[in-house]
Order: C-alpha cells, then structure tokens, then sequence
C-alpha cells in the first residue's frame, strides 16, 4: 500500500459504547497497524441534545483496556485538531458556503410545520415525501425563491438549513472495499440536511471535513452508514477532493442470528454488550461490562476480530499482534456475524489458563478476603477451621493462593469462579453434601479413616508424593478398594465429591488441618 494509511474511529458521545463500536475500533486499529498507519479518535458530538456526560472518557477507557490507544485524539498528538466537532464547528459553515457558491448546496426555510403537512399529504395519497429533484421548486428555498427573497429572509432572521442539491438522472458507480461496486440512482436520493437551523453541520458535512482535514485514507465503518455513502461520495466530488476508500463492517447479530444484537439482548440472555460497566448519570442503572464480568481485553479482542472477519485456515487464538499481522479488510465478510455468547467464553477460558497463577492471584485475594469475612459475621460462635495459610482473615498468604490456582483454573473461565473450586483450601466444610454422604460413608469406613488418620500424623517428609506412597501401599496391601478410602476422605476433606487430587489438597491445607478434618468428618457422619 503506497498511500500514507489514517483512519479514524468517529463513536458519538452519548452513552457507552457498544462492542459493535469496539469492533469497528478494532478493526481500524488493525488495519492502520497492519500498514505502518495512524489511528485516529474523534468525537462527533455535533448532537448536543444527546451528549452524556462521562461518555467521551469511557470511550477512551474502553479503548485504553482492549489495548488500543489512539495515536491521534482529544488531548493527545493534536496535529489536526481539535478532535471534537463540537470545537470545530466555526469550520464548517464556510464549506457549507462553498456548496452553495458552487450550486451544489440551497438554503431551505420551510418549517417543521409545512413539512409535516407534506408528509402527511403524500401518504394520504399513498406516497412517500421525499424532498428532492421531484419537488423542491415547490417548497420554499433558494431553489424556487427569488435572490431578494433569500437575503430578505436570511437578513430577517428566519430559521434555515442547508441542502444538498442532489442530481437528477444519474447514476453513480461507488466502490467498497468489503462489498465491491455499488450502483446508485441519484433519482431515489434526498436532498439531506448538512446545516441544521442550530448553526452546527450535520454528520454527513461535519464527517466529511473532518476527514479531509484529517487527511483520512481509509474509512472503515458500520454497515448502517452504507446508505450514505452515496451522499458522501457526491460531497466529496463537490468539493474537488479525492476521495478516501470506503469498508463497510457488516452488522454483529442476536444469538439467533436474526437482528442486530442489542442491549436488551445481553440483558435477558445474561451477557454484557459493552466492554466497561456503565453507570448512567441520569438513572442511576447500571449496565454491566466485559471487564466486570471478568472477562480478559485479550479474550474479548480475539473474539471480536471473528466477528465478521476470518483469516481462512483453522486457527482461532491470536494474539493482538498476530491479528495485525494477518488481518485483511478484502477478509471481512459481507454478511452479519452471529454473536455466540458460549464462544466468547471459550476464548476466556483459553486466555485464564494462558495468566500467570501469581497475577490471578491478586485478582482473587479480594473475593477470599470478603468470603471469609461474611463467614465470620454470620455467626461469632462459629467454629470454623480456617486453614494454616490464612493467617487471619484479611491476610492471606499469596503464594499460597497461587498454588491453589494452579491446581484448579483449568477447570475455571473467570476469576469469580475460583470460590466455587476452591474454598475448602481456605475453610474447612461445616456440612457434607448428603448424596455424596449416603455414598462415601458404609459400614467400616470410620475404622478405614481413623487407619487413614494413623498414617497422616506418622508421617514425617509431608509431600504430596510420600502421601500418595503411603496411603495407596497400604491401600493396596490391605485389598481395600480404593473409593472406600478416597471418598470419604474427600468427603472429609471438601464436604462434596468434587475438587483437584486427593493429596494435593491434603499437602495444601497441611496436617493438622487434615486431620481435623478427618475427625470431624468421623464425629458428624
């Protein structure tokens, strides 16, 4: 690619951002990385009406914690700033000026009022208004007025927007990078808004100086803006400037594969459509967020990335730097990619093996800390055994921590559920799961535990490999089967069937612990 690559990621600030938003984010960030390029943030915020405070720093957030900083943006690297629209808007008027100079532009005073009474009368008559080539020297503009008239009304004070004034009998011929050529006939557009009565341009002008201003190369977005880009095409044509090369990212879909996913959508099926948790200024709800929910930027990037594009062959896992590497806008599929809510949690699984046991154990200190806590409050007569690594119950030893990971994350996809596969390193059980009792618990079982209590204390190298030697001879020598011996004392142990090696947990809460384990186990069953 010869051309100097810059995209831009242009998200409006009026709440959090969509992982549909993410993904076109990512997306440029891929591709201006793939070629050497820049990667831009601008902030439309033109829409005033619908700004929300707080909205422009989570964008950023989001950004920052699926680890792709922008290169050009709000505060940073301002080589053509600024970088919201709403500090640029004493630009655009002077463009809108020219498509009127140039006649590719009118004024228009017709009033919200006379509109209405359009519309409504076209559909009485079964038709659908639409202001363009077929009827605008009937409405009131600059088209069908005289030139007194125009500046009479303009000096006058009258509310006005401006017009594109899109052609008659023609058709153009656009390109896009994903879904090849694409014919329009001019005959079907409108004549759209760029200048609002407000003083601040539409999208489509604002969008449109802005990236020339920018020197965008590449504009990479939503499918939804398809139908725009006739009209930005044309602009672009109108103002003499050469024109950027377009791609437009098919939709994300609803599990079902029907529809564009939504919030609602993650709401009643139980998975989160924005990256950070939101908190809405206003109401006060709280939308929740990937990193919330304990999800990995690693495993949401990677996912994302196969919404919509495949790199054609079998690999799934790739790092962000091996997405750069390989990604490919000519890759990207026309048709909506299905979101998979299981499948993104397969990717975190993959990526909660790939953490370090000591970073994931910082990250689970927090919840032991509270579980244990509650346990405590709940009854100051308790007599929980708390296990010789817990010190107390707001210090924990983190190594120790990290070798309890070590032997249960395979079996995890988030942090949060550690607790679930792992309390019993921390508390002893203080009731036995009744199935699992009914089972592991016959008649000579308490002689076979207190055989088992005998060889625990006598032995004096306490590893996890003498463990397994001494209690599986004697199993062997004795002709015991061995889930008479192993049941119970898991039973004893964890309080339920379940958990990581016999012996890893006996090492793991040491021998005292298991001991007292055994007894208790003994006295209530």
């Amino acid at each position: 690619m010869t051309k100097n690559v810059r995209v831009r990621f242009a998200p409006s600030p009026t709440g959090p951002l969509h992982i549909g938003g993410v993904r076109t984010a990512l997306f440029n960030y891929l591709f201006a990385k793939k070629h050497n390029g820049t990667f831009i943030l601008r902030i439309e915020d033109t829409d005033q009406n619908r700004y929300v405070e707080g909205a422009e720093q989570y964008i950023i957030d989001a950004l920052n914690w699926c680890n792709m900083p922008f290169d050009e943006g709000p505060n940073k690297n301002e080589k053509f700033g600024p970088y919201r629209q709403s500090e640029r808007k004493h630009l655009y008027k002077k463009y809108a000026d020219e498509l009127i100079a140039s006649g590719n532009a009118y004024y228009a005073f017709d009033t919200a009022e006379a509109l209405d009474f359009h519309r409504k009368d076209h559909e009485a008559k079964g038709k659908t208004f639409i202001y363009n080539w077929h009827n605008r020297l009937k409405l009131s503009n600059s088209l069908s007025l005289s030139a007194e008239e125009v500046k009479a009304k303009i000096e006058a004070g009258d509310d006005y927007v401006i017009r594109f004034k899109s052609p008659q009998d023609k058709t153009l011929h656009l390109k896009d990078i994903i879904r090849g050529d694409i014919k329009i006939d001019t005959n079907i557009l409108d004549d759209k808004v760029l200048f609002k009565s407000d003083g601040m341009p539409t999208y489509h002008l604002a969008n449109i100086v802005d990236d020339h201003l920018m020197e965008i190369s590449h504009v990479i977005r939503g499918e939804e803006w398809l139908p725009s880009l006739a009209l930005h095409y044309q602009l672009y044509k109108a103002f003499g400037w050469q024109t950027p090369e377009f791609a437009h990212l098919p939709l994300i879909l609803k599990p079902t594969g029907k529809g564009k996913l939504s919030k609602r959508d993650g709401d009643k099926l139980g998975f989160p459509v924005f990256p950070l948790q939101w908190t809405d200024p206003k109401t006060n709800e709280i939308s929740r967020g990937y990193k919330e929910d304990g999800y990995f930027p690693e495993a949401m990037v990677n996912f994302l990335a196969f919404l919509g594009w495949n790199p054609g062959t079998e690999q799934e896992i790739f790092s962000l730097n091996e997405l750069i590497e390989a990604f490919d806008l000519k890759k990207v599929n026309k048709s909506g990619a299905r979101f998979d809510p299981d499948k993104t949690k397969w990717f975190n699984h993959h990526y909660m093996q790939e953490q370090s046991n000591d970073g994931l154990a910082e990250l689970f200190l927090p919840i032991i800390n509270e579980k244990l806590n509650v346990v405590q409050s709940e009854s100051e007569e308790s007599h929980l055994e708390i296990s010789r690594q817990a010190q107390n119950n707001n210090h924990i030893d983190v190594n120790y921590v990290a070798m309890v990971i070590g032997l249960i994350k395979e079996r995890a996809t988030f942090v949060s559920d550690f607790w679930a596969l792992s309390h019993f390193f921390f508390r002893a059980p203080t009731a036995y799961d009744e199935k699992a009792s009914k089972k592991a618990f016959k008649d000579g079982t308490k002689a076979i535990l207190e055989e088992v209590i005998t060889i625990v204390n006598n032995i004096e190298d306490f590893t996890v490999e003498n463990l397994q030697t001494e209690i599986k001879g004697w199993i062997t020598n004795s002709e015991i089967g061995f889930g008479s011996v192993m049941m119970p004392l898991r039973l004893a142990l964890v309080g339920a069937l379940q958990g990581p090696d016999v012996f890893d947990i006996i090492f793991m809460v040491g021998k005292a612990e298991t001991l007292k384990r055994i007894e208790n186990v003994i006295s209530t069953l």
